[in-house]
């Protein structure tokens, strides 16, 4: 099972919508897919819609074991292939500020119960919707997962808050979790046409290389509507809705080659990677200009 969680530093940048079209991919491949919703809003929970179930992730939390797991884990309404570790609002009260915390390392304890003694069929991949934040709970999720995906907005605050998650990844590798691998930075709702959005995407190539993947998410209509009916993205038809799919195709493929997880049959048919929707040139360069050394040295590690 390789696991990804999906972070950002700020709310409304779409990072659950980010996480639900890499679950739509997922199915779309035949994968068994795991959701786990560490976002105490719950969007991600509310858009799947499973059925109310005895415990919530946050109880998982508490207690690691699998009897807790099962209590916690329900089918979701896309599919009977993709489940959701339910989250819920008392999980905020387990997102308090600082790295220090007994619970840090519960996530990887109960998905390493799960892998131990899976329910059926095992979870090809397991998808985690972290909170919009750097606090506990996303750092737990960053203990627990093989990779790890930073999704944002092309804004003028887009590179100081990718240098900040990068980071932190790289501070949860050093010193939690070897494994830990940036799958790269995402961009979000790009609206192909504006001067702005090109130039910030330019910007964060020049801080970061190809840490910034090549493919961006456009800023479409069909998101929304496809959220609000409770339908994955691949079965909502419309061109916008197939333009996005194709996307999520993209970034699943990237997650999946992070890491030895991704050499399964998902990868056998994945498509070759092209400057798509991203609009902001091809990225040949491995250089980043960072003025952080430590984050151009881990982009130069982890490109070269």
């Amino acid at each position: 099972m390789h696991t990804v969680a999906v972070l950002s530093l700020k709310g409304g940048v779409g990072k659950t919508t980010v996480a639900l079209g890499i679950a739509s991919a997922a199915l779309r491949r035949g994968a068994r897919t795991l959701v786990g919703d560490l976002d105490p809003q719950g969007n991600a929970t509310a858009s799947l819609d499973p059925p109310l179930t005895d415990a919530t992730l946050a109880e998982v939390l508490e207690t690691p074991r699998l009897a807790v797991l099962d209590q916690a884990i329900a089918p979701s309404a896309w599919s009977d292939r993709l489940d959701v570790l339910v989250g819920s609002e008392e999980l905020e009260l387990l997102n308090e500020p600082g790295p220090d915390s007994k619970r840090m390392d519960n996530l990887a304890r109960a998905l390493d119960e799960l892998r131990g003694s899976p329910r059926g069929e095992p979870y090809e991949i397991a998808i985690l919707d972290c909170p919009p934040s750097l606090g506990r709970l996303t750092r737990s999720a960053l203990i627990a997962a093989d990779s790890a995906l930073l999704v944002t907005e092309p804004t003028m605050y887009a590179v100081a808050g990718a240098e900040r998650a990068l980071e932190a990844i790289e501070a949860i590798r050093a010193e939690h979790n070897p494994r830990l691998r940036p799958v790269g930075v995402l961009v979000n709702r790009l609206r192909v046409r504006s001067y702005e959005h090109q130039y910030r995407i330019a910007e964060l190539r020049e801080s970061f290389g190809r840490l910034v993947m090549p493919t961006a998410i456009p800023d479409r209509l069909a998101v929304q509507q496809a959220q609000g009916a409770c339908t994955p993205i691949h079965e909502w038809h419309s061109p916008g809705a197939q333009e996005i799919a194709l996307t999520f195709n993209m970034v699943l493929a990237k997650i999946l080659r992070s890491s030895r997880a991704g050499r399964h049959r998902l990868a056998d048919d994945e498509p070759d990677e092209h400057p798509g929707t991203g609009g902001a040139g091809e990225v040949g360069e491995a250089e980043t200009t960072s003025e952080f050394p430590a984050i151009r040295e881990f982009a130069e590690r982890e490109i070269g």
